[in-house]
Formats: C-alpha cells, sequence, structure tokens
C-alpha cells in the first residue's frame, strides 16, 4: 500500500514540467494578448476621438461619428479589457482598454443627454420629430444632421447602448457618476418601453424596404428593446456601490407587450421585409432577445436560407444600398426601383462573424468552423499586416445581367472599404472581427463576454443580490397568489358568513393597499429632473402584471388591486358579471405572462356597492372557487 502511494505521487521532475507548461501557456496567452491589443490600437483606439470619444463608419471620416459603430468599437476594446483582467502584469494596457470604452459610452451619453428635450417630448409622442440622433460630430458631439436630412428614429440603437451599458457595469465598470445621469438613463428606458408600437427606421436607417422615407414597425429594434429593458431591469447603475436610487425600474407591462408582438413578428422582419438579416443580432449575440428553440431556429434558418451568399449575408431582398444600379445622389427610390436589385444585393461578410459568435455560445463547432473558412475568404490585409473584411461585395456592372439570371453565378467584387493596403477600414467589421477571434482562441469566456449572461435563459441566470427584481421566464409550477380585501369590517363580517376569509386595509397593516392611480403617481417621479427638464415616467396606467407585483415605496410595503376596480363613473363599471369576467381574465393573463421572479400577487378589492349588485352571488361563487 505504502509503494503504490508513493508511486503515484508526482515526483519534482513531474512538477517541473507542469510549472513550465503553465509558465509556457501563460506567456502564450500574454504574447496573443499583446497582438490583439497591437491591432485594437491600430484598427480601433487610432480612430477614436480624443474629445467626445466616439468612433466614425470608416476610418478615413474625420467629422460624422456614428453612435451604433461607436458601441460595437466599444464592445471590441471592452472584451480585450476583460480579456486581459487573467493577466497578472498587464503593464497599464488593461486600465487603457477599459478607460477607452468607458470614454466612448460616456461621449455618447453626453451626447445624448444635450438633446434631452427630444426624449421628454418621444415619451409622449414617439414620432421621428423628435428621436434622438445616432449620427454627430466626431470631435464636437454636436448634431450634424437635421431631422430632414437623415432619419435619425432607430430605436435598437439606444436598446443596444443599454445593453452594453449593463454588459460593462456588470463586469465592475464605473460609467455613470451622478444621479442626472441616472435619471436620464431611466428616460431612456421610457424611450425604447414603446419599441412595439413605434415604426422606426431599423437597424438599416431606411425604414420600408422600399426606401421612401417611411418608417415601420420592425422586429429587431422591438426584440432590443425586449433584451435592454430585460438587462437594464433592476440594474443598479452604480454597481456595487449604489444605493435604491441608482436603481433602473422597468414596466413589467411594457416588456411583456414587447414580447408578445416580438415574438408574434418572428421569423418575420416587418410588414415590408419577409427576412432581414438585422434578426441575427437580435435572436443571437448580442441581444439574445429569445430563447424559444423554436423561434430561433426558424429565424435563423430563414435568414440562412435567403439571404446567405458566398461572401456574406445580404441585408434583406432587394436592398439596393452600394449596388452599383442604385443613384448615389438620390436619398430615396423610386416607385417599383427596388425590382432592379432583385438577385443583386450586395453581400456584407459582417455576419459570417455574427454567425461565428453564434457558434461559440451556441457551442456548434461546425458551424464555427464553416464561418471562420467562408470568412477567411474575404479577409485581406492593411499596411501594417493586419487583417481587415470589406465591408460589402458587390456584382460589377457586366456581371450584372448574368447574375440575374443565375443568382450565385457570378464573382462579386470586394468593396473598397476594408479592402487592405491604404483603403479606410470598415470599423463595424473589425471590431465584432476582434471579438470573434478572442472567443475562438480561447482568450475571452462567454461569461467575459456576456456577464449578465443574456445567452441563458432567464430561468438559469445567476441571481444578482443587488437586482430589485428580475426576469427569471416562465415558471412551470407557477402560483398565483390572490389577496381577498375587504372595502370595510360590515363587508368583511358579511363575507364571513359565506365562509370567505377576508381583510380590511387596516388589518393588514404595515403593507399599504394602493390604487393602481397611486401607484402611477409614485412611478411619475422615477426620472424626474429639472436641470435636464425631465418629467418622469408618462401617465400611463400599470397593467395587469404592474400591480401583481409588491413593492417598496419609502419604507413602506405597497400592494396595489387592478385597474378593473378603480372607481369610474362610466355605467359598464357597474356591470358585475363584466366585473367577474375581467377577474378572471386578469388571473389568467397574469398566470400565463408572469416572467418575474417569485410568486404574483393579485390583491382583488370587495366594495360594497358590489354587495348589493343583484349578480353579487355570482361574485360570491368565483371567491368560493378561488378558495379552492
Amino acid at each position: 500500500m505504502v509503494y503504490s502511494s508513493i508511486s503515484h505521487s508526482p515526483s519534482m521532475g513531474d512538477i517541473d514540467i507542469a510549472m513550465n507548461l503553465k509558465v509556457s501557456n501563460y506567456e502564450e496567452t500574454v504574447r496573443q494578448l499583446d497582438i490583439y491589443y497591437g491591432i485594437v490600437k491600430r484598427q480601433l483606439l487610432r480612430y477614436q476621438s480624443p474629445t467626445t470619444g466616439l468612433f466614425p463608419v470608416l476610418s478615413n471620416e474625420e467629422k460624422i461619428a456614428s453612435v451604433r459603430e461607436s458601441i460595437y468599437c466599444a464592445a471590441a476594446v471592452w472584451s480585450l479589457f476583460q480579456a486581459y483582467r487573467r493577466i497578472d502584469d498587464d503593464r497599464g494596457k488593461s486600465y487603457e482598454l477599459g478607460q477607452s470604452a468607458v470614454k466612448c459610452m460616456r461621449g455618447i451619453l453626453e451626447c445624448w443627454v444635450k438633446q434631452a428635450s427630444r426624449v421628454e417630448i418621444f415619451k409622449k409622442n414617439q414620432t421621428s420629430k423628435y428621436a434622438l440622433h445616432c449620427k454627430f460630430h466626431l470631435v464636437t458631439g454636436d448634431a450634424v444632421f437635421s431631422d430632414d436630412e437623415y432619419s435619425h428614429l432607430q430605436i435598437d440603437v439606444v436598446s443596444v447602448y443599454l445593453i452594453f451599458l449593463v454588459q460593462m457595469i456588470t463586469s465592475g465598470m464605473q460609467i455613470i457618476y451622478t444621479q442626472d445621469e441616472v435619471a436620464f438613463i431611466q428616460n431612456l428606458v421610457y424611450y425604447v418601453e414603446r419599441a412595439y408600437r413605434t415604426p422606426d427606421f431599423g437597424m438599416w436607417e431606411r425604414g420600408s424596404k422600399y426606401n421612401n422615407g417611411t418608417p415601420e414597425i420592425h422586429a429587431s429594434s422591438i426584440g432590443m428593446a425586449k433584451s435592454a429593458l430585460e438587462a437594464i431591469n433592476g440594474c443598479n447603475l452604480f454597481g456595487e456601490k449604489g444605493a435604491s436610487w441608482s436603481v433602473i425600474y422597468v414596466d413589467i407591462d411594457a416588456h411583456n407587450r414587447n414580447r408578445s408582438i416580438f415574438e408574434t413578428l418572428l421569423p418575420r422582419e416587418s410588414s415590408s421585409k419577409g427576412v432581414d438579416v438585422s434578426l441575427l443580432p437580435t435572436v443571437s449575440y448580442p441581444a439574445f432577445a429569445t430563447h424559444e428553440e423554436f423561434l430561433c431556429s426558424e429565424t435563423k434558418n430563414n435568414i440562412l436560407r435567403r439571404l446567405r451568399g458566398n461572401n456574406g449575408f445580404k441585408r434583406f431582398g432587394r436592398d439596393g444600398y452600394k449596388c452599383v444600379l442604385e443613384d448615389p445622389v438620390r436619398r430615396f427610390y423610386k416607385i417599383g426601383e427596388t425590382k432592379e436589385f432583385e438577385n443583386v444585393e450586395c453581400e456584407w461578410p459582417l455576419f459570417f462573424i455574427f454567425m461565428i459568435i453564434d457558434g461559440v455560445f451556441k457551442s456548434l463547432p461546425d458551424q464555427v468552423e464553416e464561418y471562420r473558412n467562408l470568412l477567411t475568404n474575404t479577409i485581406c490585409k492593411d499596411l501594417n499586416g493586419d487583417p481587415c473584411i470589406p465591408m460589402y461585395f458587390y456584382v460589377s456592372e457586366e456581371n450584372i445581367e448574368y447574375e440575374r439570371q443565375d443568382p450565385g453565378s457570378q464573382p462579386r467584387c470586394n468593396s473598397a472599404e476594408g479592402s487592405g493596403g491604404g483603403e479606410p477600414l470598415y470599423l463595424w467589421n473589425q471590431a465584432m472581427f476582434i471579438i470573434a477571434q478572442l472567443l475562438i482562441a480561447g482568450l475571452l469566456h462567454i461569461n467575459e463576454l456576456d456577464p449578465i449572461r443574456r445567452y441563458l435563459p432567464s430561468y438559469n441566470r445567476p441571481r444578482k443580490v443587488g437586482r430589485y427584481s428580475a426576469f427569471q421566464g416562465t415558471a412551470t409550477d407557477l402560483v398565483v397568489q390572490i389577496v381577498l380585501i375587504a372595502e370595510s369590517m360590515r363587508l368583511q363580517a358579511m363575507m364571513a358568513t359565506y365562509g370567505i376569509q377576508t381583510q380590511t386595509p387596516h388589518e393588514v397593516e404595515p403593507v399599504q393597499i394602493w390604487s393602481s392611480n397611486q401607484l402611477v403617481q409614485v412611478y411619475q417621479r422615477l426620472g424626474v429632473n429639472y436641470k435636464l427638464k425631465l418629467s418622469g415616467r408618462p401617465m400611463r396606467p400599470v397593467g395587469a402584471l404592474g400591480t401583481s407585483k409588491v413593492y417598496r415605496v419609502c419604507g413602506m410595503t405597497v400592494l396595489c388591486y387592478p385597474l378593473i376596480f378603480e372607481v369610474s363613473e362610466f355605467y359598464l363599471y357597474r356591470d358585475m358579471a363584466l366585473l367577474i369576467d375581467d377577474i378572471k381574465t386578469e388571473l389568467q393573463f397574469v398566470s400565463r405572462y408572469w416572467r418575474l421572479s417569485g410568486r404574483p400577487t393579485v390583491c382583488l378589492l370587495i366594495r360594497e356597492e358590489h354587495m348589493r349588485d343583484p349578480q353579487f352571488k355570482e361574485m360570491l361563487d368565483l371567491m368560493a372557487m378561488l378558495k379552492k
């Protein structure tokens, strides 16, 4: 026995070998990270504005910064920052990367804060006239395009910003500094929460596929908004050092409406676009807007079947952007012009990268390998020898007719942008490429890229202690708790004679029983900021899900009764049969669509006027049924 134990114990030589392997692996990791650090410095940070922190679309642009590209560039820089945190001594690189990402996120915030008046109006009137801008001056941060010159209403941009803001704060970065900024972020939540009913111009900034200046409801925008609401709900913007007043609150009913409309629209993008590749980053990284397996696979397969090409993905069918047939001077198309672009749409290799990242998150090595090979065929080299990816691939003019007759038969030419040499870089491509490479090389774990675990179904995500409420998905054994409140002791005694136990508001103290209108007035104070002239949540009623939560308001525990019990002068308010039907519908709705952790608590308020109704017996029967 003694000899056996000695023979299995590691020798000094084995220990030395293990240590050497560990050191060599560590040194190899540092070497690889330093290579990517050089690429990030040369291809991204080199073009970050030293004043605003924003990034342009193309590296040769000196005036116009794009919010969307800036967010993804910041995400790439932050990803490398996350990877460097594994290293003991990075010689200041990690700090520099982290602060560069913070500067960009704060730069976007500062540009938007200057437009706080737009947010205030947009909350009440969701039109493009009052939308936050998506393009700013690269140096000054001022607006560069008027609402007539550019389609600024892109709800997905604000949503993506909120998602990455939460991701970065969760990773330990400090981005939000003051209570004014907390109030503004709360108002950004109000800005996106009505995405389900706000026609916008979508990811491609053109609205309808006919490019006639008409916005439309986009599934990608709604999905991004849904993800943003889930991500930021209950998030403390000051991180672990924050208090209750730095927490962001989300209307769960608004979230539910976005979820419902989004999942109804899928796999379609909008009324004019049957399929759009913008749904790829919506159902996969970075939004992970739905975890319904059927919807995800159907949407993804629809995109692959109809939009994938040899050099990238088409954005959507009959997309004329950057096609040789498109008039670059004219902003909008003529009626029927999109027919000209059928089968000759440009292909965008950017979405090969999204498919690689999707494969890493979903543990699909074959998919990763397939799209790596496809992407490799598109990669060029810049003057520094760094890899760069063309912005798009187009069909040359002489091959247009051949391609129309036999789609996929003609070779495509890569765009000048991103084609290497001294040509400008397309920064969104480069940012996503860096993220994908870090994941593939094992330098970055998916949990480091997605600290809030958006890629997991909500019920599998770790519970954060600092979260005031969190989404958990559909519970299989959900129990709806029902509280019966009698308006008076006399009514309580009468109900007791029928064997129905109720409580009066006085008996449940210190729990306060509020009407939903009182809750609306409290919510109206959320996000108020007099310096920015922001008024907080608009006076919208709180829905069935919102009144099924237990609230803490100024130290008080508050329970609300639903809107159906509000006193009204309208004659239907006195219809007992309708009220009974509404109660059943309310309970069914809550049990079906409750997505928060914990059990919903529905408060049923019985009034004396109900008792005097000839149909009160039906109400008693309902109460008796609920008791069972």
